[in-house]
Formats: C-alpha cells, structure tokens, sequence
C-alpha cells in the first residue's frame, strides 16, 4: 500500500470517509525526521504526522533517556492539555503506521504573524503564556510525563558545547584546534556546563520560538514540545527572544525579561531578583545560541537540508553579544573567534 492509501485509510478511520477523500498535499519539511501531510481544505482539514520507521519513540535532539514506550509528542501534549495549554487535538495515533491524524492549525505562525501583527502584543503574549506554562507545571510535576524524565544536565550541556566544536569551529575553519587549545576548550566547556547544570529544573519546552508557536483566532497554540525536559526558568526565554529567525534588540530582550518575572511572580507567588536572572539568561544564550549555529550547520552537512543556513549569522551575533556581557567567558570568545570570526569581541 503506497503512502496515499496509508494515510486516506488513517483519516477514514479517525473522521470518516469523506473527510479521507480530501485533497492530500504534503507540507514543506523542516529540521525534523518526521513528515507532515494536509487533507481536505479550510475549516474542514486535518493534519497527518508520518513518523521514520522504528523512531517514533526516540527524541531527535540529544538526550540521556531511554526509548520510551509512548509517542513523546502523545505523552506531552496530553499533560500540557492538562495543564491547561492550548496545543493541538489530537483525532487517533497508529503506532503501527506511524501515523497521527491531529488538529489543522493553520499556517499563521508565529514569525508570520509578526509581519502583520503589532509584534508587543504577540511577545507579551508568548510571555505571559510562558509564565503561567512554567508556574503550573512547576506546582503540577507529573512522573508519568517524559519530560520529567531527562533533563538539561552537566552531560548534555557539555555534549551540545563539543557539538559547536565540531560542526560550528571546525566545520566552517576547515582546521582542529592545536592540543593546547582543545585542551583549554575542555576546560571551558566543564566550567560552563558546571554552572549551567546547577540552575534549579522545571518543564521546559527546549524549542520555544516563532516557528514552533501558531497563531489561530488570536490564540497561541504550542506545537513541536516533544523534546521537552527539565531545564532551567531562561532556556524557553532564550529560544523566543535570543530567536535566529526573528532578531530583537536588546532594550525590548530586557523590557520582556521584566515582564516575565512579574507574570511569573504573579502565577506563582515567587519572587526572583533581577539581575542574576539576567545574568544566567545571558550565559544561557552563549551555549544555547552556539549550539544552534552548530545545529543548522550538522542540518546541511549531515541531512542536506541548506534551508536553516541564513539564520546562522544570527545565532553568532547573539553569542557575541552575550560574550560582551559575560567577561568572565571571554577565554572561550578568544578561542572561538580565532575559527568564528564573527564571534570576535
């Protein structure tokens, strides 16, 4: 049975016979393994999510977990439904085909909507959502969701760090650091793995940017959260505002910074300084920024997909900039630049 009939007979199954004889198109690719597919047309359309053959239950990005016995995407969105979260419904899973039949959100993301749109309203928003996603989970842990089982730790900070080495450094120089440079890299990278490792936890969505929020009837609505996993309170706020495909000065970064901490002081009753939470949200964009540029890079070279390249620059600047803010790392800017030269101070 071709791909078509396969997916026709999942839609049968989940909504009925006619909606399966809808027009079928298949929707642009992104950095994911999995494949993506609409039928039907507006307001009557679905989406099918087609996963890779014996990886459906396997996180994509690096992690410590084992393979878990339920779809992460399934395990998720359920608890984040709990929560109170507006994701997509979920019609029927088959584990056997690989195919999950969901909510069509629509194409209006969130980095289209802010062409259009007064882009305040749109981040304050995703702010506030993400202050009370944060509070509530954190008064809401459930054992039984994944993302309670992996998390950011020393390990995988420090495997992300080696990634830029490989495909951010060495990839785009063409040469290996000399042993006295790798060997301080070591060094460096435990340093900031260490202090990055020791930032309290909590449900963390790992991806939380313009791409992976859509906008429909005004409403945010999170897709791409089956990575999540416990990380620190700034990784989510890195990913929107430190964001490679939309690039935001640092006066409105900071202005919504501020606005997170009352909203989440408000949803939870806590009450967190300023200034080292900035501190923390700066070092945080180094890794994380570092690791993204890495990540578009290993996306072209080992999966030939170019598309994530222009947002490279980007994810530079914004490690720079977080360098400039963060002297006690400018060992590590000094390394980097002699491979990066946009990371130069």
């Amino acid at each position: 049975m071709d791909i078509e009939a396969i997916l026709r007979e999942q839609v049968a199954k989940a909504i009925g016979s006619k909606a399966a004889a809808g027009k079928l198109e298949r929707l642009a690719g992104h950095a994911s393994n999995r494949s993506y597919y609409r039928i039907g047309q507006h307001p009557e359309s679905w989406i099918l999510m087609v996963m890779p053959p014996h990886a459906s239950n396997q996180s994509e990005e690096a992690s410590r977990e084992e393979r878990v016995a339920e779809l992460p995407f399934l395990n998720v969105q359920r608890y984040l439904s709990q929560l109170g979260v507006r994701v997509p419904r979920i019609f029927q899973y088959d584990e056997a085909a690989g195919v999950l039949v969901m909510e069509d959100l629509g194409d209006l993301t969130f980095e289209k909507a802010l062409q259009t749109d007064k882009g305040d309203r749109l981040y304050e928003q995703a702010i506030d959502l993400l202050a009370y996603l944060r509070a509530r989970s954190e008064r809401n842990p459930d054992p039984n969701c994944v993302a309670f089982s992996r998390s950011f730790d020393q390990e995988l900070y420090h495997w992300e760090l080696h990634h830029f080495r490989e495909f951010g450094m060495e990839a785009w120089s063409g040469k290996k650091p000399s042993e006295a440079e790798r060997a301080e890299l070591d060094k460096i990278f435990q340093r900031l793995s260490d202090l990055l490792s020791l930032e309290p936890k909590g449900f963390t969505h790992r991806d939380y940017q313009s791409r992976n929020i859509m906008v429909k009837n005004g409403e945010l609505v999170l897709i791409d959260f089956q990575d999540a996993l416990q990380g620190p309170r700034q990784y989510d706020l890195v990913s929107l505002l430190r964001d490679s495909y939309v690039e935001l000065e640092w006066n409105f970064v900071e202005r919504m910074l501020d606005r997170y901490l009352t909203a989440f002081e408000r949803e939870s009753g806590q009450r967190t300084p300023a200034e080292p939470f900035k501190a923390f949200f700066d070092l945080l964009t180094i890794q994380r920024k570092l690791k993204d540029a890495a990540r578009f890079e290993y996306i072209h070279r080992v999966k030939g997909n170019p598309n994530f390249l222009p947002s490279i620059p980007a994810s530079l600047r914004y490690a720079a900039w977080a360098f400039h803010r963060r002297a006690d790392f400018s060992d590590f800017q000094d390394i980097a630049a002699r491979y990066v030269p946009a990371l130069a101070r």
